[in-house]
């Protein structure tokens, strides 16, 4: 089984200094590219965070402040990884959710334009989730009938994930899914805007979540005491909140679309 490609695909993988989006950095990343002539290639970067790493970060992916004192930072490598990345989709697990959001943001911190237009983003974690909810481990023990080796360090998981990929096509096709409001469909198909759009399970503004598209196509909060409402019509009755998220504690890539929103409907 190879994958069906019209343009290159990147699966990546980020170990970093925690989970929050707004103020972790990358320690760690690997990025397995695939070109639609099935030729491949794989860069890992070991990286300075430039701020210390929690010893319970440590304890998960093993990288301590002394093994990344004299190593590159994201800033020094970011304009070589933004053409390694090229015009490429990106794929990964909990990718959308967690990975795609932080190099987003460090891309931004490194003043990188790291262009996010035109890209299929395909999550392994939410087809595993929604057709055999299990973890990275179990999913490789699962689907590869292996045990995953090095699990937590950015190559190993890339590179099982991307197996992972290659045998959930092979054993949902022609498996009928049926969603929530009972319609049934085949979603498992090798073709990475179908898989994209199965695994995109809600429609993001910005890649922290902040803000989601209802279904007419506008931008609502998806959180905060203004959930559900539309941000345009916040912004036009509390002007004073669009003052305050600028000012609190939001990521960058929310924010530069909240100054979108409001010059749009000023």
């Amino acid at each position: 089984m190879t994958l069906s490609l019209t343009k290159p695909i990147c699966f990546f993988d980020l170990e970093t200094t925690g989970i929050n989006i707004n103020r972790d950095r990358i320690v760690e990343i690997c990025v397995h590219k695939i070109n639609p002539d099935q030729s491949s290639q794989t860069k890992t970067y070991r990286l300075n965070p430039t701020i210390p790493i929690p010893v319970e970060a440590s304890m998960v992916h093993g990288i301590y402040d002394k093994d990344v004192a004299d190593c590159s930072t994201f800033k020094d490598v970011a304009g070589e990884l933004n053409a390694f990345f090229g015009n490429s989709d990106l794929a990964g697990y909990n990718s959308n959710k967690f990975d795609v959001p932080i190099l987003v943001e460090e891309f931004l911190r490194a003043e990188v334009d790291f262009d996010m237009k035109n890209r299929r983003l395909v999550d392994v974690q939410n087809i595993f989730h929604q057709m055999e909810p299990r973890t990275l481990s179990a999913a490789y023990k699962f689907y590869c009938n292996k045990k995953l080796d090095g699990a937590h360090s950015a190559e190993a998981d890339t590179l099982a994930t991307y197996e992972i990929l290659l045998a959930q096509l092979d054993r949902y096709k022609d498996m009928p899914f049926e969603d929530k409001k009972g319609q049934i469909s085949f979603p498992v198909v090798n073709d990475i805007e179908a898989l994209s759009t199965f695994t995109t399970t809600k429609k993001f503004v910005d890649y922290a979540g902040t803000m989601v598209y209802n279904d007419k196509g506008q931008e609502v909060f998806n959180i905060g005491k203004h959930k559900g409402r539309l941000v345009s019509e916040v912004f036009q009755y509390e002007p004073s909140y669009y003052a305050w998220m600028m000012d609190a504690d939001f990521s960058l890539s929310t924010k530069r679309k909240l100054t979108e929103i409001r010059l749009r409907n000023r």
